[in-house]
């Protein structure tokens, strides 16, 4: 049985982390740090709770630490929690700059403990299917890869993430998931072009994101909006032999919001009015078959599956720290582009 202890009792606690922890036979709960410790007392009579995280994370005795504060504390609280002898998740994103990502990576190596990064966007059914889909070759070689994660927030709200600090914005929040997924399904690119900018008004961090990934003979654009109103294409491919188009957001996360728990049979199960639509045509463009495909049901509870695996049997990491500051790396480079609106070089030399 892995002991655990929370960092923080926010959403990303409550929602993509606790739920799984209590339905898991692997994982037990022992401690969580909040300021909320009414709140988290009432809810969980029978664990310790801490007004303090570094306290927490120095007393009890956790295997695993969750790590779910704001992104600034990421780097502080992981460190700690390495020289602690603590295994490790990170929400994302992972740190607020790569050199920090690097430095708990190499660490974690150092102490022989798991340490991986929570992009459980890996496990939407949408991008599994878009994965098999890929694989399959049915498209034909792959040019353009659309991925859009858009909302309708055309007000700013009074939360860390929309205001200025480390790892602030839509571009670490959202960006983050987004830049993970197009590096899991065609690796590094060659260069980046971006812009990142404030569309809201009052906004005072990032809101906006474009960014193009160029690859050698493919182009991807990544993008978050906050003005989406309309149904959204999430994702879009473009190859060879034919397209694929995706409407609506994996349902997860609004099951987990609604209580829906990990272990009933409709969870990750995505309606059929959304299921994306396979464009196929001959080399002419003369006859074209139009199919619906059903959404593998996606699964977050896959995840900690594996991480359970890599801390009890030394298997890999589901989302390893180098994959994780390697996201990092990006966001870093689509500063920089937007910063001198230049196409900039990808390199990950530091990580071989």
């Amino acid at each position: 049985m892995i002991k655990v202890a929370v960092v923080g009792y926010g959403l990303s606690a409550k929602v993509f982390h606790l739920p799984f922890i209590a339905h898991s036979v692997e994982f037990t709960l022992i401690a969580i740090s909040s300021s909320q410790i009414g709140q988290v007392q009432s809810q969980f009579p029978d664990i310790d709770v801490y007004d303090d995280a570094v306290q927490m994370i120095q007393q009890c005795d956790a295997d695993l630490i969750i790590i779910t504060s704001p992104n600034h504390t990421h780097f502080s609280l992981a460190k700690l929690a390495l020289n602690a002898g603590k295994h490790l998740l990170l929400e994302k994103p992972m740190t607020a700059t790569c050199g920090e990502a690097l430095e708990l990576a190499d660490l974690a190596v150092q102490k022989s403990l798991v340490l991986s990064v929570y992009h459980n966007r890996r496990w939407d059914g949408d991008f599994l299917t878009l994965q098999q889909l890929i694989k399959a070759g049915e498209l034909g070689e792959i040019k353009v890869f659309n991925s859009n994660f858009d909302r309708f927030r055309p007000q700013v709200r009074d939360r860390w993430r929309e205001q200025p600090g480390a790892g602030t914005g839509i571009l670490y929040d959202l960006g983050s998931h987004l830049i993970d997924q197009a590096l899991c399904l065609f690796g590094a690119p060659e260069s980046m072009t971006a812009n990142c900018t404030k569309l809201r008004e009052n906004a005072t961090t990032v809101d906006y994101f474009q960014l193009q990934l160029h690859y050698a003979r493919l182009e991807v654009v990544l993008q978050s909006s906050p003005f989406a109103a309309a149904p959204n294409i999430r994702f879009q491919l473009q190859g060879t032999k034919g397209s694929y188009i995706k409407y609506g957001l994996d349902p997860q996360e609004d099951q987990l919001r609604e209580g829906v728990l990990p272990s009933a049979p409709a969870f990750g199960i995505e309606p059929p009015a959304n299921y994306g639509v396979k464009y196929l045509a001959n080399e002419s463009g003369e006859s074209l078959s139009v199919t619906k495909i059903e959404t593998i049901k996606g699964s977050y509870t896959e995840y900690y599956a594996q991480l359970e695996m890599a801390i009890n049997s030394g298997l890999n990491a589901p989302v390893n720290a180098y994959e994780g500051a390697k996201v990092i790396k990006l966001i870093e480079l689509a500063q920089l582009s937007h910063a001198t609106g230049e196409r900039v070089a990808v390199d990950f030399s530091e990580f071989d």
